[in-house]
């Protein structure tokens, strides 16, 4: 598995042997313990801290600068969720996998439109935890199948009339090929599946990717996917 780094674009990835930076955020300590333990394990990831509170773990992201943050939700002072949706106003790089034991709907999407990149239960393989943290150091969105589901089904439903006008509206600000690599992003296909159906090079495609993120104000690729299907492309 490779741990490339890059930025949502694909644009300035680091070397190939780059390590990936991550901060754990959880107030269990016994969690914490864990996670370092597994993530520990694989030398090409470095745990370079620890938070037990949203607080806490503001100030470590800041103060390290890691690739990706496993974020807790329910936590004492600041929980998960307020703290992610403050490092996507700040700006921040880090990409946060949220990792809680709940996975209800409005949990699942609130997380995604605050900004999260991935959204895992507690219970997830260590291997799998693992997979899940290069992924979303690449820039991949990684969700636990349960809440795959679940995101699925809410996205199915029809949307409103000022959902979908609002959807439509961000969608008219993109070129014809912009738009059509946002309807794939829509339909789940990757960067490397997006190349191969529309006949471009993976470079251009994490270009447009990059572009599709400025434009339609998101935060990553399933707030593209939501807006793609809000205004009925998928």
């Amino acid at each position: 598995m490779s741990l490339e780094v890059s930025t949502p674009d694909g644009r300035g990835a680091a070397r190939a042997d780059a390590h990936v930076r991550v901060a754990i955020v959880d107030d269990d300590a016994l969690v914490r313990a864990g996670l370092r333990m597994i993530l520990g394990g694989d030398p090409r990831i470095d745990v370079v801290g620890e938070g037990g509170d949203g607080h806490e773990g503001l100030a470590l992201i800041e103060r390290e600068r890691p690739d990706v943050v496993l974020m807790d939700i329910r936590m004492p002072r600041l929980d998960g969720l307020v703290a992610t949706r403050r490092l996507t106003e700040r700006g921040s790089p880090a990409r946060v996998i949220v990792l809680t034991t709940f996975d209800t709907d409005e949990m699942v999407l609130t997380a995604l439109r605050h900004g999260a990149a991935g959204f895992l239960l507690k219970d997830t393989p260590p291997e799998d935890l693992v997979l899940a943290v290069g992924r979303v150091a690449r820039g991949e969105p990684m969700l636990s199948p349960s809440v795959t589901a679940q995101l699925i089904a809410a996205v199915a439903q029809p949307p409103d009339d000022g959902r979908e006008r609002s959807a439509r509206e961000r969608l008219a600000r993109l070129t014809d090929r912009e738009r059509e690599v946002a309807v794939a992003v829509g339909r789940g296909l990757s960067n490397a599946e997006i190349a191969r159906k529309l006949y471009m090079g993976v470079a251009t495609v994490k270009t447009h990717v990059g572009h599709l993120f400025a434009k339609l104000e998101a935060a990553n690729r399933v707030q593209i996917a939501r807006c793609v299907h809000d205004a009925g492309l998928v």
